[in-house]
């Protein structure tokens, strides 16, 4: 997986059985006897592990995260060390030696459009599936439905409208309309009827970018707060699960998008919504524009909202400017270190001594040889091979 994880959340995931049991049925059904696997984002490696148990002859189990190192004791506690071959890195920048017949995945968030699930589907389909080969999971429909849910609105809102001191915090209010959050949804906060708004399927898809338009004409009145989507896990053989809001709780839950004010809707309202995700360096921004029309016959607009994760960051000006074309950059202090720790790597040294050189040239950047020998040891974690 591209974030890191503690301990404790590879094992929420490893006990959120609804989840692992589909997983677990769909490698049973996938993997033949002498079966070529590759798991992405292994994480403690228990998906390798079955794959082995299940009949694989070899398992390339992928992981950037230190976890990996828990997965090789795992693998090697139930006998299959022989079997596994554990690779600490981004898939995108490995290269294997044969191709797979299975490959397995869950690199997904609340959302599978999460950081580079996606590009890493698709180069992995590309280079290590054999024609004809499997990929776990198949496809994933996400969902999108208007929701009545004060209750998750009031978490974006609430600091900034009733902040108890008589304080005027609209501008931030109006930045924590522009994020999503993790919800737990429930059934009875769908005002609106789902709507389909795109279907992943890992077979064929080449972008990882994604758009839609959706509409609905409101069938029951109500005060709408913003959408919540969730999405349907297709993993093969008639295996899969929801996040579904009324589905059994797995540990995905919901992504709420508030809108930028609640909107109150009468019965035959048109509501549409365009939402975009495009993948920008190394996470998604989301763009959710709402319309929401009279059904009355006079054709007012109620509300018309543009809204987007991009402005749900606060920005400084300064900071912009250094992303800009013209810009001219000079390195700071922390720059000039890490530039002299980078070439003393690249020239062979030993951690020690480049830690030596740190001390000597920026005696006021550290209060010790231990302190500059951590930033030696962190650079030299991030870069060196």
């Amino acid at each position: 997986m591209d974030s890191s994880y503690s301990l404790a959340d590879y094992g929420v995931m490893i006990v959120d059985r609804l989840r692992t049991d589909a997983y677990a049925r769909a490698l049973r059904q996938a993997v033949e006897p002498g079966a070529i696997v590759v798991d992405i984002g292994t994480g403690t490696g228990g998906l390798a592990c079955l794959a082995c148990q299940y009949g694989a002859k070899k398992v390339y189990a992928i992981e950037p995260d230190d976890a990996i190192e828990v997965a090789r004791e795992v693998a090697s506690a139930n006998g299959f060390a022989d079997r596994i071959q554990f690779i600490q890195e981004l898939s995108p920048q490995v290269t294997l030696p044969e191709q797979a017949d299975v490959i397995v995945s869950d690199l997904g968030g609340v959302l599978p459009l999460f950081q580079h699930h996606i590009p890493s589907i698709i180069d992995a389909r590309r280079r290590f599936l054999k024609r004809g080969g499997t990929l776990i999971p198949r496809r994933e429909v996400i969902w999108v439905a208007a929701a009545a849910a004060p209750e998750l609105y009031e978490r974006h809102v609430t600091p900034w409208e009733r902040n108890g001191y008589g304080l005027d915090m609209q501008v931030a209010r109006r930045i924590g309309t522009n994020e999503w959050r993790k919800c737990r949804a429930r059934p009875h906060q769908l005002l609106l009827e789902p709507r389909r708004w795109t279907t992943l399927d890992f077979p064929t898809i080449d972008r990882a970018d994604v758009s839609g338009e959706l509409s609905w004409s409101a069938s029951t009145a109500g005060t709408a707060h913003g959408v919540i989507l969730w999405f349907d896990a297709d993993l093969g053989h008639d295996i899969g699960f929801s996040n579904a809001p009324g589905a059994p709780e797995i540990i995905y839950g919901q992504a709420f998008f508030p809108w930028s004010h609640p909107v109150t809707l009468a019965v035959g309202d048109t509501v549409s919504v365009s939402l975009k995700a495009a993948l920008v360096a190394e996470d998604y921004v989301w763009c959710w524009d709402t319309r929401v029309l009279d059904g009355s016959g006079a054709g007012w607009t109620k509300a018309d909202f543009r809204q987007s994760t991009f402005f749900g960051v606060p920005l400084s000006p300064s900071k912009l400017a250094k992303r800009s074309a013209d810009y001219i950059p000079s390195l700071t202090e922390a720059g000039r270190v890490d530039r002299l720790v980078l070439e003393s790597l690249d020239a062979h040294m030993p951690l020690g001594h480049i830690a030596d050189q740190a001390l000597a040239r920026f005696p006021n950047r550290f209060a010790s040889w231990e302190e500059a020998m951590t930033r030696v040891a962190e650079l030299s974690a991030k870069y060196s091979q």
